[in-house]
Order: C-alpha cells, then sequence, then structure tokens
C-alpha cells in the first residue's frame, strides 16, 4: 500500500477508517458517516428505520491520498478528511453525472416531494425536496435527528454527518423501494381517510357544527372525516400561560357535552379529528394539569408548566396515560 494511502478496513457492507464510515446499503444507495470522535450510529433515528439491506459486490481501492469505491451502479471517491465538496463526490454511471457533497437534494433539479402544510394556499403550490433529481442524484443529510435507543429517544452531539445519497437515475421504483426499505414503509390507510374531509379555521360550535353537517346531507356532498379546528379547545387563556394556540381542554361553551357531540358524528358516519399544536406543552389551565403535574413529580400548586418532551420517557408516558 502506497504510503500515502488512506488507511481502510472493509467488510462485506462497509468501508471504514479514521473519523470516516461508508456503508454500501445498494449499488446506488450509500450511507456517508463523518465524525471527530469516531461515533457513528447503528440505531433508528427519526428517519431511519432500518439498514438492513442485502449485501451488494462493490470494490475499494485506495491510492494517493484517497479512496475509490466502486459499485455497479456508481463511483464514489473521498479524500478521508471532514466531508467537503472537493474531497467528496460520486459519478453516475447511468447518467455521467458527478455529484459533489453540499449539493443536498440535488440542488434546483428536485423533482419534488410532498408538501408539509397547505395552510395560506389557493392554487399552485410549492413542494418540498424529494429523492429524485433531473441528475439522477440526491443527498439527505440525517444529522440532525434524534436517535431512538432501547433507552429512549436521544439527540445527537451535534458533531457528526450523516448522509444517504440516493443515485437512482430515473429508476423511480427501485429508489422507493430502497427508501422504504430505509425510512420505514407507508401503512395501509384506512378508507374513510381517502374520503371527502371538510376543515375549516372556525369557531364552530356544537349545534353550528351539527347543522353544517346535515346541510351537506342535504346537498348530497359525502363526508368521510370531520376536522374540528382549534377552536375546539380553550383558546382564551391568562397570558400568564402563554397563548391560546396550545390546548387540552374542551372548550365548554362551544361544546358543552363533548362525548354526546362526537357520538353523533360518528353516528353520520365521520370519523373525526381534533387540530392540535402541542408545543407548549400541558399548562395549569388544563383540565388534566392536576394530575399530569404530579406525575412529572410538579406540584400543581406552582403552576409550572409541564414541557412537551418527547425525548423523555416519563412525558411520554404520561401524555399517552389514558
Amino acid at each position: 500500500m502506497n504510503s500515502d494511502a488512506i488507511e481502510i478496513r472493509c467488510t462485506q457492507r462497509e468501508v471504514r477508517g479514521e473519523h470516516f464510515r461508508i456503508q454500501v446499503l445498494t449499488d446506488r444507495l450509500i450511507r456517508l458517516e463523518y465524525s471527530p470522535e469516531d461515533c457513528f450510529t447503528d440505531e433508528r433515528t427519526q428517519m431511519v428505520d432500518s439498514r438492513d439491506f442485502s449485501a451488494v459486490p462493490f470494490t475499494c481501492e485506495t491510492g494517493a491520498f484517497s479512496l475509490t469505491l466502486t459499485t455497479e451502479a456508481l463511483r464514489l471517491t473521498y479524500d478521508g478528511k471532514p466531508f467537503s465538496g472537493i474531497g467528496l463526490c460520486a459519478e453516475l454511471f447511468s447518467t455521467g453525472f458527478t455529484w459533489h457533497y453540499g449539493q443536498l437534494y440535488g440542488g434546483d433539479g428536485n423533482l419534488g416531494g410532498t408538501a408539509r402544510t397547505l395552510d395560506m394556499t389557493d392554487g399552485f403550490i410549492m413542494l418540498e425536496n424529494g429523492i429524485f433529481s433531473r441528475t439522477g442524484c440526491v443527498a439527505i443529510d440525517d444529522s440532525e435527528s434524534a436517535l431512538i435507543t432501547e433507552e429512549g429517544i436521544c439527540q445527537r452531539n451535534g458533531k457528526e454527518t450523516d448522509l444517504y445519497f440516493f443515485g437512482y437515475g430515473r429508476d423511480y421504483l427501485g429508489g422507493l423501494k430502497a427508501f422504504y426499505q430505509l425510512c420505514g414503509h407507508t401503512p395501509l390507510l384506512p378508507r374513510y381517510a381517502l374520503g371527502n374531509w371538510w376543515s375549516r379555521f372556525y369557531p364552530y360550535t356544537e349545534s353550528s357544527y351539527l347543522e353544517m353537517l346535515d346541510n351537506f346531507e342535504k346537498e348530497k356532498i359525502p363526508l368521510s372525516v370531520g376536522v374540528i379546528d382549534m377552536d375546539w379547545h380553550v383558546t382564551e387563556v391568562d397570558p400568564k400561560y402563554g397563548n391560546g394556540w396550545t390546548g387540552f381542554s374542551w372548550n365548554r361553551e362551544y361544546f358543552p357535552e363533548p362525548s354526546r357531540f362526537l357520538r353523533t358524528v360518528h353516528e353520520k358516519g365521520l370519523a373525526v379529528t381534533l387540530n392540535l399544536h402541542p408545543a407548549d406543552g400541558i399548562r395549569a389551565f388544563e383540565d388534566m394539569y392536576p394530575q399530569v403535574a404530579e406525575k412529572m413529580g410538579i406540584d400543581p400548586a406552582s403552576e409550572l408548566p409541564v414541557v412537551f418532551d418527547l425525548s423523555d420517557e416519563d412525558f411520554r408516558r404520561t401524555y399517552s396515560f389514558r
């Protein structure tokens, strides 16, 4: 081996060197990690569910100050240093395009993914980035995802870089299959979720909402899901608690008997969803605050908020308590 060559250790599935690890998941899906502390992640993350792919053949050669990893579909070149646009690149054989580190999501050529929200939308909407681009290459950064371990959810230390390079060209079906295997398969949607949803940001009452449903029936407009926007819960709160965007307690002025209202909507054949913005946690004006505070070790008399923190196992258990 050349004295200037990068020292590496190869297995059937990965290449490891000082501060880096490259995992060959498929011939067109490569995981790239760099960690100054050689701290590499095998746990699930918020994005990644499984890296259990069948091994595929690849070769790895080291030369002066670089290594070259080759699969049937691509050639990756890396200088062994912190990832950079000069030191890390991949050539996709099917298109001839060469990707350089830093070109996340294929740049302007990304073919689009989904839209997180339809708020303030009327007509055309910009989609967020997806896993395909006109160049045939996309890199997804998973460095900031929380880890899902046996002990619970925890944050990374912020020093690692964790990328997934997709080089599926125009093989959209192959790319989707790899994405689902990596990130988890989408569960089959219930039939009602594919029907018509009624949603409006409006302070309905029990009577006005049911009257609206009756009018839909009269007009023979079918509905499958009734969305009760945020005014189902208390929104006018003492400013000392913050704003009323987060709430878990029914507004009894609008819905005096929530169970009766929900039962009636269900009898009309609709599923029901309640609009929820939980970020401000459970505060002292909530109906269930005393019980939640005690379970979280907080004196209810203090009126201290219970912080919404899904990385806290005790909070998750309390939040889902029935």
